[in-house]
């Protein structure tokens, strides 16, 4: 069970959204490469990144920062936000990315999901977003009428490493991971499923040590972490506890 630290580039800089909305940005950190060194630091095994104007752009626009995190840190890196081409996703695994995450892709382009699961196994992740239980796809400006399951069967078989299932209705307010959502996805599928959105507080972190937890691969905190909600020592100490 892994817990990712996110940080979400905005303009260069390390931000929380509420709810999806870019014009509801906090600045966390100015420097994102320093903000990965501290999480590194702080005893974390992996990094998750968003570049959310490239979400909205189609292409990459924080990879400056993106790059700069990847010098910083030894641990691996995943990174979503703006990557829909297999010469953009081949271009991000030689700089040092560990995996690309694809989003609207997965919906808009599915054979390219598969093909690039087939030319970089176990680097490929799709996140998949959900308001209301639909899919929404071009940094959460547009729903789908495909549902999260739906979605995610898709691609059994294809070698996905992870699928990354955020609730955009709990994203940014601390209100808790829809564990019900998220569980269930995991039992619809055998791909890994890791956890988005929301996650609030230590009862989180409890809440991912239960049994019906178990199948996930981990769950990715942003706000929590940035405000003081959550122990870095005492939850990484307690779901290493419950691996054992």
């Amino acid at each position: 069970m892994i817990l990712f630290p996110a940080i979400d580039l905005k303009d260069g800089e390390c931000v929380r959204l509420k709810l999806g909305e870019m014009s509801e940005a906090t600045v966390y950190n100015q420097d994102p490469a320093a903000q990965a060194k501290a999480f590194e630091e702080q005893g974390f095994e992996w990094l998750h990144v968003v570049d959310l104007n490239g979400a909205f752009a189609g292409t990459s626009v924080n990879g400056a920062a993106v790059e700069a995190i990847l010098k910083a840190t030894q641990n691996p890196v995943q990174l979503g936000g703006g990557i829909r081409s297999l010469q953009q996703i081949e271009a991000w695994l030689e700089k040092g990315l560990a995996r690309v995450i694809l989003g609207t892709v997965a919906v808009s382009d599915p054979a390219l999901v598969r093909d690039a699961c087939k030319k970089f196994p176990g680097k490929i992740a799709v996140g998949i977003d959900a308001r209301g239980g639909k899919v929404a796809v071009e940094g959460w400006a547009e729903t789908s009428d495909l549902t999260a399951v739906e979605l995610a069967k898709r691609f059994e078989g294809a070698g996905v490493a992870a699928i990354i299932y955020t609730d955009i209705d709990r994203d940014g307010v601390l209100t808790g991971i829809n564990w019900e959502a998220t569980i269930a996805l995991a039992d619809a599928v055998s791909i890994p499923v890791i956890a988005s959105g929301g996650l609030a507080s230590m009862a989180d972190i409890e809440r991912m040590t239960q049994p019906d937890a178990a199948k996930l691969e981990g769950a990715i905190s942003g706000r929590a972490l940035y405000d003081g909600r959550i122990d870095p020592k005492e939850a990484l100490a307690m779901l290493r506890k419950a691996r054992i």
